[in-house]
């Protein structure tokens, strides 16, 4: 176990330095980083918490955590990727992802995934997604389906002073998609999950 823990934290050291060398705007959007990957891959051999969505272990995965890696991008910044001349016209300030308890009942976690993104002369704004997490018996993979979608002007041309109200777009309930989301690994301070279709994002408090 002391030799798992130790390998454990050499791999996280290491992870986090490949990922900062990416930067931001590389590390997030659609990208093949192999060896990133695998340094993952060995991460999820050591899992320290194997079912994170168990009673005892739902208090690690509540609160606030930034997207460091997301090896296809996710539902807020993959659209972004497919806008012409990505690099020069959009910046990405932050990906975040919040995970709080869910009122509507047991085994359900509300979640909001949310990134902050600058235009080229129209200043930052902030798009967001908002749903909830369920799961049955399995205590690791969830059912994720968004309900409403908003965009707000952070800084609009640049200028903090104008706080306008965000946008929320509903989707409409037969328009809804379920997602699977599996939490592969999860610590103190890391936290990575899977797509169903084998889509890694890395996530960092």
């Amino acid at each position: 176990m002391v030799g798992d823990d130790t390998e454990r934290l050499k791999l996280k050291a290491e992870l986090l330095q490949q990922v900062e060398k990416l930067g931001l705007q590389k590390a997030i959007f659609p990208s093949k980083e192999e060896e990133i990957d695998e340094i993952v891959r060995q991460l999820e051999s050591l899992n320290p918490t194997p079912q994170p969505l168990s009673n005892d272990n739902l208090p690690k995965i509540f609160g606030d955590w930034e997207l460091i890696y997301a090896s296809r991008g996710t539902v807020i910044t993959r659209p972004l990727a497919s806008l012409p001349e990505i690099e020069g016209g959009i910046g990405i300030q932050r990906v975040w992802q919040n995970l709080s308890v869910s009122v509507s009942g047991e085994r359900k976690i509300n979640t909001t995934n949310a990134a902050i993104f600058e235009l080229f002369l129209l200043g930052e704004w902030q798009l967001q997604a908002d749903g909830v997490w369920s799961w049955e018996d399995d205590e690791q993979t969830a059912k994720v389906i968004f309900g409403t979608f908003s965009v707000q002007a952070a800084k609009l041309f640049g200028l903090s002073t104008w706080n306008l109200p965000a946008l929320k777009i509903p989707i409409l309930e037969f328009l809804r998609n379920e997602a699977l989301w599996t939490t592969s690994y999860l610590d103190e301070d890391i936290r990575i999950g899977r797509g169903a279709t084998g889509n890694l994002f890395v996530f960092r408090r």
